[in-house]
């Protein structure tokens, strides 16, 4: 796996042309931080032309037409540029310092979500060992940012909003974390690039094919997801036709449209989640990375970037576009969704969550951790399919007998630090099978005195 857009690689590569460790660190930060954010900008222009497209087709209608063409593709940059310019208004009786902060505590935990998820086999912006817990634990940071919105707003409309969106919220993300758990259980790690990685191989290698039970979780993950970034049939924070705007009601201009932006990038997180975790990742499912992206990788490099492979970055590009295509068409089922069912009540939105999604996903849970028992006493393996090999490509290969590939050797040595000192990561020969579990273990005894 290569980290030429991990943290440590950047900051290894640029220790030797700037004054300190600190800087290099600094500076790798920021990198990351302008790669996401493009992505986080650009995102939600996007979508929004793409929800406006989606809901004059589903309505017989044509959506933007004018700005930008036929198709209307700039239709949201003008839009933007109107909000720009829309005079940033706060009410008299709203409390300022919280009312002008909610949007950016919206903004910024939509944002740090983006942090941890595998865009490709080794582009994480940091590649953390409880990767999944992490990004489930900034996103729900983003309720702080709605429920200060709707309570210093100075409007009862507004406080309603911001109320119902606690209540949601808090008890969507009950379910949606034990449906994260489903795969995570499977695959033995909370690491997203490993799990990313063990579904290398054909699509029936993908853990929504990996028991019931996944296949179960990802949809209610899926539905508690929606109802987690306020989209409709859930978005009772809202409800224009109830409560004017809800939340967001004094809101205008700028302000106005970072919520919208959040969300919209909140849209892909969790569809990039339910993509690394039950949809294979980066990974194509017709197992052309082993027969055409693997022998990319170590050739054509370039010494004077500190060993940078350019087939390894195309292989790499092209599993970032695989695993941005499969999070857009989520993103495009959610839209589909929204536009299709009428919006809930608030009994409803709350009785569908406590009465009938969470006892699902505790059952869920409960049968992917007896399903391997029951699987082996049956039948003597782990999974119900057999290892099979058609055309260089292997279908059904239980999750435990994958081959895992460790971090090669970095190229500009080891990044030390004037108080530890970290041996570098050594090639495993081929032969040798990592399961998780090992590989686990191994790294707590590298890291113990």
């Amino acid at each position: 796996m290569t980290l030429l857009f991990a943290a440590g690689s950047i900051a290894e590569f640029l220790q030797g042309h700037v004054y300190s460790e600190a800087w290099a660190l600094v500076i790798a930060a920021l990198i990351h931080a302008i790669l996401i954010i493009h992505f986080f900008a650009v995102a939600p222009l996007f979508y929004i032309w793409l929800e406006r497209k989606v809901a004059g087709r589903i309505q017989d209608r044509l959506g933007p037409t004018r700005v930008g063409g036929k198709f209307g593709w700039l239709q949201t940059l003008a839009d933007g540029v109107k909000l720009i310019q829309k005079e940033d208004l706060c009410p008299q009786a709203a409390d300022k310092l919280l009312f002008r902060a909610s949007p950016y505590l919206v903004f910024v935990a939509s944002f740090g979500a983006f942090i941890v998820l595998p865009w490709s086999d080794g582009w994480v912006a940091q590649n953390l060992d409880v990767g999944i817990f992490f990004m489930l634990a900034v996103m729900s940071l983003e309720v702080i940012g709605v429920i200060l919105a709707g309570y210093s707003s100075g409007s009862k409309w507004s406080l309603f909003g911001g109320m119902r969106e606690a209540a949601q919220v808090v008890s969507y993300e009950i379910p949606m974390a034990i449906c994260a758990l489903v795969p995570v259980t499977a695959a033995g790690t909370l690491n997203m690039v490993d799990i990313s990685w063990m579904q290398s191989g054909a699509f029936t290698n993908w853990l929504i094919f990996h028991d019931p039970f996944c296949l179960g979780a990802f949809f209610v993950y899926f539905t508690v997801a929606t109802a987690s970034v306020k989209r409709a049939p859930f978005d009772l924070a809202e409800a224009e036709s109830e409560l004017v705007a809800g939340f967001h009601t004094e809101y205008s201009g700028i302000r106005w449209s970072y919520f919208f932006m959040a969300e919209y990038a909140s849209m892909f997180a969790v569809s990039g989640i339910a993509t690394a975790l039950f949809l294979g990742g980066w990974n194509t499912g017709i197992g052309i990375e082993a027969a055409l992206l693997d022998p990319l990788r170590g050739t054509a490099k370039i010494g004077a970037l500190g060993g940078f492979s350019v087939g390894n970055y195309i292989a790499n590009l092209v599993g970032c576009v695989v695993f941005i295509t499969k999070g857009c068409l989520l993103v495009f089922v959610q839209m589909w969704v929204r536009w299709t069912l009428p919006r809930l009540r608030i009994d409803q939105v709350m009785v569908t969550c406590l009465k009938y999604l969470l006892p699902i996903s505790c059952f869920l849970f409960l049968g992917v951790t007896l399903w391997p028992l029951a699987v082996h006493q049956l039948t003597g393996q782990t999974t119900l399919l057999s290892q099979m090999n058609i055309g260089g490509i292997e279908f059904g290969v239980p999750l435990g007998n994958k081959a895992y590939r460790p971090i090669p050797p970095r190229h500009s040595g080891t990044f030390e630090s004037k108080t530890s000192h970290v041996e570098p990561a050594v090639e495993a020969p081929a032969e040798i099978q990592h399961t998780a579990v090992v590989r686990a273990a191994q790294m707590r005894a590298e890291v113990r005195p």
